[in-house]
């Protein structure tokens, strides 16, 4: 599964921002524009306005916890480097879509084209330039973590623009293209049940009459 951490712009030039996530776990993400730019996009860079409880919790974050804290944080920076930039409020499910096709620039995962001659191959015998993009799996489980994230920080289930339903038909259409582009199948699998024991029977009636 490929990894949703380092994001850094491949542009080089004066404008491309690292997306390093350093907000505290509750903030709340309001973009504020800069002053002092010519308003092209090549000022200082933009600001975050976050409130953070002043105590910090002594308890021991779990693995999901921190990789949630870590998104919910970069898609704040995504947020604050948006041209023009956007607060959390204002966003929809079309910027959500935005930010996810902006992370395939960093995918590990090679998905082929259907003129490849390995399209449908599981296991390609030799290398081809087919493009990497981020995993289905990566995707969907980003966000599940931000969907969550959002209502953890006061969004409303109905606004949540990371269950709307672009977002949805989105991870579907990526998660078939990529089941064909590959030739793997992305069905879950059925649990078995484990078999049931058969009801015990009553024990015998001793107290019979002689």
């Amino acid at each position: 599964m490929d990894s949703l951490q380092g994001f850094e712009t491949s542009n080089a030039g004066p404008s491309s921002t690292a997306l390093t996530p350093n907000f505290p776990a509750s903030l709340s993400m309001t973009a504020v524009t800069n002053t002092t730019g010519n308003g092209n996009g090549n000022g200082n860079p933009l600001s975050v306005t976050v409130s953070s409880s002043s105590s910090t919790s002594p308890t021991t974050l779990s693995r999901y916890e921190n990789q949630k804290r870590r998104d919910w944080n970069t898609f704040g920076q995504y947020l604050c480097n948006h041209r023009p930039p956007l607060s959390l409020s204002r966003c929809s499910g079309a910027h959500v879509l935005e930010f996810l096709r902006y992370l395939d620039q960093f995918g590990k995962t090679k998905v082929h084209t259907p003129l490849c001659p390995f399209f449908g191959h599981p296991n390609p015998p030799a290398p081809c330039p087919c493009p990497l993009r981020q995993a289905w799996g990566s995707l969907d489980a980003l966000i599940g973590r931000l969907r969550a994230a959002f209502e953890e920080h006061g969004g409303k289930p109905e606004a949540n623009p990371f269950g709307a339903r672009a977002v949805r038909l989105y991870l579907r259409e990526v998660r078939d293209s990529q089941a064909k582009a590959r030739g793997i199948s992305y069905e879950k699998k059925k649990r078995k049940r484990p078999p049931q024991a058969p009801p015990s029977l009553p024990p015998p009636n001793i107290n019979q009459n002689q």
